[in-house]
């Protein structure tokens, strides 16, 4: 994985909908910026030393600006108000991440549906953008509880893919059946072998996802990118501490019931790269050399998991009572 920083000023801040934070991140000297792929983040280092992964907005095919929204989230655990605080001000400057993607578009797909609820409408703007530039076949339905709350708007009209949009408010639904989303139909309705990709609150995305899965669609076609890893039950039981045998470090280090495992390793010098700490942006996987985790993440799927090879150290456990990791 690429660590090294880039140095960016923030450009063209504006407030749009209702308390979406949007904006442009330019190279400080001015030099083209790596390139991405739809789909992709990068992790902002923000004052107080956060460091969070952002869904890139923008058209990949322009490398000179990187193009953010960022919702305030009076929940959220710091990082959506030091962006609002600090990077609404022209010129505002930063540290930032090399693009990352764990959330890829499949470009040879004959249909495309790409599906945002509120916020999570930003990579999806990206996917469209790349969808365009390709030719291929593809609809964007973006969905909020009502215009007023909704980012983009202008962008959306004024894109050259701007009638391949639907717009679906809560508000307007209520009065017009027909402007709500149906999942089900769409999918039913899109050509043989079409994927979905959704983005949005985890109850958004359950929705979608099932209604994709009664619509026939197999789960190698439906793709999802949470904003946090759902919150794992505790076993029955409660908690159990477990011991972690850290291979290259020569250390072992006893995890208690009610500690991290990130949280112990920090306790004895180890250091991780984390940035989400939510189990979602796969930054802090580790190899697992010996033992069983406890999977408590978003981010590795079903089949990753099974392996019992790697490690998301941030939120997970270990179902053994003890662990052999490559660190």
């Amino acid at each position: 994985m690429n660590t090294e920083l880039l140095d960016v000023i923030v450009r063209a801040p504006a407030l749009q909908g209702q308390g979406v934070a949007v904006f442009e991140l330019e190279d400080a000297a001015g030099r083209p910026l790596p390139a991405f792929t739809a789909g992709a983040h990068i992790d902002l280092h923000l004052p107080g030393g956060l460091v969070r992964p952002y869904s890139l907005c923008g058209n990949p095919a322009d490398t000179r600006r990187y193009r953010l929204g960022v919702l305030k989230d009076p929940a959220s655990r710091g990082g959506s108000q030091a962006v609002h605080q600090h990077l609404l001000a022209e010129g505002a400057r930063l540290a930032i991440s090399a693009p990352r993607n764990h959330f890829p578009l499949e470009e040879a797909a004959p249909h495309s549906v790409l599906i945002g609820g509120g916020i999570g409408i930003t990579p999806m703007l990206a996917m469209a953008w790349r969808l365009h530039a390709l030719g291929a076949s593809f609809e964007l339905h973006y969905c909020t509880r009502s215009r007023t709350q909704a980012a983009f708007l202008g962008e959306l009209e004024a894109a050259p893919w701007a009638a391949r949009v639907q717009l679906h408010f809560d508000d307007e639904a209520a009065g017009d059946p027909a402007a709500a989303l149906n999942p089900q139909a769409r999918l039913k309705a899109a050509p043989a072998a079409s994927h979905v990709y959704v983005c949005g609150p985890s109850g958004f995305m359950d929705w979608v996802l099932t209604e994709a899965e009664a619509a026939g669609l197999p789960a190698a076609q439906r793709h999802r990118e949470y904003f946090s890893a759902p919150v794992a039950a505790a076993p029955e039981g409660g908690e159990r501490a477990f011991e972690v045998e850290l291979r290259r470090s020569k250390k072992t280090v006893q995890v208690g019931a009610t500690e991290s495992l990130l949280a112990a390793l920090r306790g004895v010098g180890v250091k991780v790269a984390v940035s989400c700490e939510e189990g979602v942006c796969g930054t802090c996987a580790c190899t697992v050399l010996e033992g069983e985790p406890d999977h408590r993440d978003a981010y590795l799927t079903d089949e990753e998991k099974a392996d019992n090879d790697q490690i998301l150290v941030c939120c997970s456990r270990a179902r053994s009572a003890r662990l052999v990791l490559d660190l």
